[in-house]
């Protein structure tokens, strides 16, 4: 998962930053508004951190500013902002969650990735493509009901695509979503990672679109 986190305080920005790494995401941080708008009509996120109080552009003005605009990234609003005015304001503007500061790492995760599961259109912590059953709580993997170890990489690679199976994923688009600004990716990293889950699952179940990217086929039931 791909996360944008739109925040001032560079020690919290910083944690923030590191602790979600850690944990296999991809994260990017900013501090202002006006940054995060641009990057925004730039570039593909999966969901955004949003602190109310940024200098200039605050953080409500960005939101309402990206709502108009038609965007409808997933955003969970951090704020110390505690008033039930503020809560409304927010959520009236188009937030999809709200968490108050100070805050538990594992309680910012858990409301990333409801919000993320909603915007992609299923709600329950398992996600099942055919003989795939994906556990996006556990971070677990298995295949006709085995298990498969995967590596962080690999369980973020797969999960990008299994959330947006039956659409063809850029190779661009695939590589944002496991490494964030500032690392370096070797050209024949993303193929690497893909040739790994072909071998541990099946060869199938990842297509080469020639020319495009990659893709996962959709399971109707």
């Amino acid at each position: 998962m791909r996360i944008l986190i739109v925040e001032d305080d560079p020690l919290l920005g910083d944690g923030i930053t590191r602790a979600l790494t850690k944990t296999g995401d991809s994260a990017d941080w900013l501090t202002s508004g006006e940054e995060a708008w641009h990057i925004l009509q730039l570039e593909h996120f999966d969901c955004m951190i949003l602190d109310l109080g940024l200098p200039g552009m605050d953080g409500l003005s960005l939101l309402r500013q990206l709502r108009k605009g038609g965007h409808t990234l997933p955003v969970l609003i951090l704020t110390a902002r505690d008033a039930i005015e503020d809560r409304i304001a927010g959520l009236d503007a188009g937030a999809d969650d709200y968490l108050l500061k100070p805050f538990d790492l594992a309680e910012l995760r858990a409301r990333l990735r409801a919000v993320t599961r909603r915007y992609k259109g299923y709600s329950d912590t398992l996600l099942q493509l055919g003989d795939l059953s994906i556990d996006t709580q556990a971070q677990s993997v298995s295949y006709c009901g085995h298990a498969v170890a995967l590596s962080r990489r690999e369980y973020g690679l797969l999960l990008t695509l299994a959330e947006n199976a039956g659409k063809v994923l850029s190779r661009s688009r695939l590589e944002e979503s496991l490494y964030g600004w500032g690392n370096e990716v070797e050209s024949n990293t993303l193929e690497v990672h893909i040739h790994h889950l072909r071998k541990k699952l099946n060869t199938s179940v990842i297509r080469t679109v020639r020319g495009v990217g990659y893709m996962m086929d959709r399971v109707d039931a």
